[in-house]
């Protein structure tokens, strides 16, 4: 007699008929974890294994069925694992002042896999002070990146105010990305979301920021014409 678990398609047509009952799905080992996963929520109130501390993990380990305490087991030692890559990409965390003594080991010699945001400001300048004001909170949302500051006399001498502020972003010591001027920036309207968005493009950082959106321009010019051949039409039609 053919086994009725085998799948094969004489099965499939007596499945289809109600002759012999449909196959239970096999529960793969992504199954397993989300069913852990529920039970943890469900103990927790809703609150996600992802976003517990390993203290928290441990707390709930005795509750848990026998069942499941080879998937939780096998879970903290990956959340373990993970966070441990993390505190090793994550040596950063603030906005470091250089000279230019400092640029070669801080910028060039960086190492493998590291990114760096470079501010080049000058104090006294607004625009500038805003950007700082800006690193200094990216820097520590984004601890896996250096983020660097120096003043332009200091770090390039007789680099010019207009220059200012200049963001260089560089990939293991290579030029990637560079905002040069104001106006790159655009002005004192720039938002932290505009500027870490940005520095996104490059790949520098992570971030799930969205597109700015641009403020629509008006062309006073066209306008103004497109208005005086009104008039002038207008003044035909008198005649």
């Amino acid at each position: 007699m053919q086994n009725p678990d085998a799948d094969t398609e004489w099965n499939d047509v007596l499945r289809s008929k109600g002759i012999i009952p449909q196959k239970e799905a096999e529960i793969t080992e992504e199954d397993i974890v989300q069913i852990l996963e529920q039970t943890v929520q469900e103990k927790q109130h809703g609150k996600a294994m992802e976003d517990m501390s390993l203290k928290e993990l441990d707390k709930i380990e005795d509750d848990l069925d026998d069942e499941d305490e080879r998937m939780f087991e096998q879970y903290r030692r990956q959340r373990i694992a993970e966070m441990q890559a993390f505190q090793l990409k994550a040596k950063y965390g603030d906005v470091g002042e250089i000279s230019k003594a400092d640029y070669v080991r801080e910028v060039n010699e960086a190492g493998e896999g590291v990114w760096v945001i470079l501010h080049i400001y000058k104090q006294g300048i607004p625009i500038c002070s805003l950007i700082n004001q800006y690193l200094t909170t990216l820097a520590r949302k984004f601890p896996a990146t250096k983020f660097l500051k120096s003043i332009s006399s200091v770090c390039i001498p007789n680099y010019p105010d207009k220059n200012l502020p200049t963001i260089f972003v560089y990939f293991e010591g290579d030029l990637k990305k560079q905002w040069i001027g104001p106006l790159a920036f655009g002005g004192m309207n720039l938002k932290q979301n505009d500027l870490e968005w940005m520095l996104a493009q490059t790949g520098a950082i992570q971030s799930d920021v969205e597109e700015p959106v641009k403020p629509v321009i008006k062309d006073v010019m066209n306008i103004a014409i497109r208005q005086s051949n009104i008039n002038d039409d207008s003044e035909d039609d008198d005649d």
